[in-house]
């Protein structure tokens, strides 16, 4: 099932949602790459950062939203820098083209990635890192929550679909997945403990990510009463301080993997 993505509402947290990208790019090994292919780019904000930090590559930003390519777009500095559509579960490059490629955040909604390892590690070339993040918060409140009114309440056949808990690999099984495929990896998680201010704060968080995939298959009577219930158990779970700010942590997962 498509999502429709929101750009501006994704930007929304801006700074707090690029903080794992950069974290995970300060681990790639690659100093000087040529070539860099960043899947799952979104709007293009962090992959435009990438000119600067590595000024000799050139770099690919590949999205399946015309939504967030259109904003991304904007950023592009060709031939530097580029913005195409495409599926990153279809994406198959040429082997040993690429010098990094980077996922930020995208991985978690493509099931069974895993598989897709050995043609990515094909494609890196010698010294070549495979670098992702991704969400590993599917347990924390913010989304039982979410899987549970969607499963309780009128809309639960219609979302039946995106209900069920993404899959995604505990570190020790990526790791194992990796360095079976003859790769050598490093594996690590961070919890970020994100400081969120304003009305509903977790509430307008998940609008620009998770909530996305069930908003967009209720009927348009039903948003208005489905957010609101989502916002009311939100809150009791992510209390504000007595200053107005919302602490969310915030689990992912880190992945920096070369061709052995």
């Amino acid at each position: 099932m498509a999502t429709a993505w929101d750009p501006d509402q994704y930007l929304q947290y801006a700074s707090e949602r690029e903080r794992p990208f950069w974290d995970l790019v300060a681990r790639v090994p690659a100093r000087s790459p040529g070539f860099v292919v960043d899947l799952g780019c979104g709007p293009g904000t962090a992959t435009a950062g990438l000119l600067e930090h590595w000024p000799e590559a050139a770099i690919l930003g590949i999205d399946s939203s015309e939504a967030m390519l259109e904003q991304a777009k904007a950023h592009e500095a060709p031939p530097r820098l580029r913005f195409e559509r495409g599926d990153i579960a279809t994406w198959a490059p040429d082997d040993e083209s690429v010098d990094v490629i980077l996922s930020n955040a995208a991985f978690q909604w493509i099931p069974g990635h895993s598989a897709l390892f050995s043609r990515w590690l094909a494609a890196l070339a010698p010294r070549g890192a495979l670098a992702f993040q991704v969400p590993a918060n599917f347990d924390s409140p913010s989304h039982t929550l979410l899987r549970q009114l969607a499963t309780s309440g009128p809309w639960r056949d219609r979302l039946a679909g995106v209900a069920e808990r993404p899959q995604i690999p505990e570190p020790q099984e990526y790791y194992r997945q990796l360095t079976d495929l003859g790769a050598n990896a490093q594996v690590w998680e961070t919890t970020y403990y994100h400081v969120l201010t304003g009305t509903d704060p977790v509430l307008e968080w998940m609008r620009g990510t998770g909530l996305r995939p069930f908003l967009g298959q209720l009927m348009a009577d039903e948003v208005a009463p489905f957010t609101r219930s989502y916002a009311e158990a939100l809150r009791e779970a992510y209390p504000p301080s007595p200053s107005g700010e919302t602490l969310y942590p915030f689990r992912r997962v880190f992945v920096v993997a070369g061709r052995s």
